[in-house]
């Protein structure tokens, strides 16, 4: 949990609260920060006392952290070696870009959510899109900013995607960095605002319309579930405050939709290769027709949370659902065999 991205501390607040569930389920747990090292006693408790803010770290107190992304020696650390699994609870930079599941991979030791590829796949979003198209599932028209600090060309923009505009960091979550442009005038500092946070920039065309997300365990879609935002995008002070926002699980939809919506859900994922959970979120245009947002591998995993309240509207605690995750990276990667079946509740 942690490390430097700037989804820091919704991480923390993931991994902590996942720390007290499969304490609870009788399981000896260390939660480890691999910006930092092992989190003692004393500074679990003042995290669990301090919770998280509104707002994302600044770019300031991220770069506090260190130049580094890791510890230098943490594939080696006891911990990781002498454990029976890893749970991440990592969000967003290296820690779900694929980059720490590729030197898990060399320890042997299994470890939550997708591979190193399937990782690096999900976290680039043009990359994602263009896998999503061509498995059947249906996304917004895009385009990429040009590299570096070329400015990006208004008017083939507003002709391709039309307004408003999403600019976005293409490998990034929580939607850390993103502007929603409805004026031309608009476009160039949502570009600078998204190159801060990463080197590659997404437009794409806004669909207007109703929220939803799917939940997929094991391949399994779990119940659908509607985000209804106080503002027009669920962005991260929506998703990580009280009151800003209401989620419906399982969602108002009709059989017909439900099934829909899962399907491309499935759809999705494999797409991607993806494993373990994994959250797929959606919009639904006034017609009916849903697209696909983007993939995420290791969803947040707070209080607030969308994965945790669909396992809850199909029956399913939170431990449970925290031991699930991980009897399933036991089956996959594992030195042993998981006693869970073919992985479906």
């Amino acid at each position: 949990m942690g490390g430097t991205s700037a989804e820091r501390d919704v991480s923390l607040a993931s991994g902590l609260r996942i720390t007290q569930a499969l304490r609870s389920r009788g399981h000896q747990v260390t939660p480890l920060d691999p910006a930092t090292g092992v989190i003692g006693a004393a500074t679990e408790a003042r995290l669990l006392a301090e919770g998280m803010g509104a707002a994302p770290p600044s770019l300031e107190a991220l770069a506090g952290i260190g130049r580094t992304p890791f510890i230098p020696n943490l594939t080696s650390l006891p911990e990781i070696r002498d454990a029976d699994a890893l749970f991440l609870a990592l969000h967003g930079g290296h820690g779900e870009d694929g980059t720490i599941q590729a030197m898990l991979d060399l320890t042997g030791v299994p470890y939550t959510g997708s591979g190193h590829l399937a990782s690096a796949l999900a976290m680039d979003k043009d990359l994602s899109k263009q896998l999503f198209r061509a498995a059947g599932v249906t996304t917004a028209d895009w385009m990429m900013a040009p590299p570096g600090d070329a400015p990006v060309d208004a008017g083939l923009a507003e002709t391709r995607l039309g307004l408003p505009i999403v600019v976005k960091p293409s490998k990034q979550g929580s939607t850390v960095g993103l502007t929603v442009v409805k004026e031309l005038d608009a476009l160039a500092d949502a570009v600078t605002l998204a190159r801060q946070y990463d080197d590659e920039v997404m437009l794409e065309s806004f669909v207007p319309g109703r929220e939803f997300t799917v939940t997929v365990i094991g391949d399994q879609a779990l119940p659908v579930g509607e985000i209804i935002a106080a503002k027009e995008i669920y962005d991260y002070e929506c998703k990580y405050t009280k009151g800003m926002a209401r989620e419906e699980f399982p969602a108002n939809l009709s059989l017909s939709e439900t099934l829909k919506v899962q399907g491309q859900a499935l759809l999705a994922y494999r797409a991607l290769k993806l494993g373990g959970c994994a959250r797929i979120d959606f919009r639904r245009t006034a017609e009916g027709e849903f697209y696909c947002l983007e993939a995420n591998t290791l969803p947040g995993m707070t209080e607030l949370s969308l994965v945790p309240q669909a396992a809850a509207a199909h029956g399913v605690t939170f431990p449970e659902l925290c031991e699930r995750i991980v009897d399933l990276a036991v089956a996959t990667r594992g030195r042993a065999t998981a006693a869970s079946g073919d992985g479906r509740w």
